[in-house]
């Protein structure tokens, strides 16, 4: 797609012809099949960690949104995907180099011309950021929203680091969880009944 048929779908809200751009679902839960996954969120609590080494081990690496990375012995090294929900400088792109973007955010105004037609793309749909909406009454963060795609895989494990669900804050930015749009306490209790039930995800401390 041109750069200027990209922006007038994305003007006017053609969600299928900006799907037209995406890998299926199903191909990327494929691409997650019998891999060690690590999720890594941006919580200032595991700055203060030693975990690097065991993300860099993992077969796939995801991060989120900017990424902050203040230690390769806290947070490793490597971003194999990365999942925004917010437009990403291209210092920060450069810096990260994902071989895959995921756009989880409804806002399909911030996605840019580049990132969609990066090779891997992919657009989360509209009714699974929906579905979680309206389950928690409230906008779900984007590490919930991966979780929840990432619980769906055939994959060998997944292990969350970087999630304390704001009790730490995050390390991009100043906000308090009152001053965020999203319910934590849901989130947590999610994420917890999900771990009690799938052995294959757990949650590094």
């Amino acid at each position: 797609m041109s750069p200027l048929g990209f922006l007038l779908a994305r003007t006017l809200r053609q969600e299928a012809r900006l799907e037209a751009l995406s890998v299926p679902q199903s191909a990327l839960l494929g691409d997650l099949a019998g891999k060690r996954v690590a999720l890594v969120g941006n919580a200032r609590a595991l700055g203060d960690a030693r975990h690097g080494a065991q993300i860099d081990a993992a077969d796939i690496v995801i991060r989120i949104n900017r990424a902050p990375m203040p230690a390769a012995t806290s947070h490793g090294t490597r971003t194999d995907w990365l999942a925004l929900a917010t437009s990403l400088p291209r210092t920060d792109y450069t810096r990260l180099r994902p071989s895959r973007v995921l756009w989880m955010s409804p806002k399909r105004k911030r996605l840019s011309h580049a990132i969609a037609t990066s090779p891997g793309f992919y657009l989360h749909p509209l009714h699974d950021y929906t579905a979680l909406r309206d389950q928690f009454d409230a906008p779900p963060t984007t590490g919930l929203m991966l979780i929840a795609l990432l619980s769906r895989a055939s994959l060998m494990g997944l292990t969350l680091y970087g999630f304390d669900f704001f009790a730490s804050l995050s390390l991009s930015g100043r906000r308090t969880a009152a001053q965020v749009p999203h319910n934590f306490a849901a989130e947590a209790a999610f994420v917890a009944a999900l771990m009690a039930r799938d052995s294959r995800i757990t949650r590094a401390e």
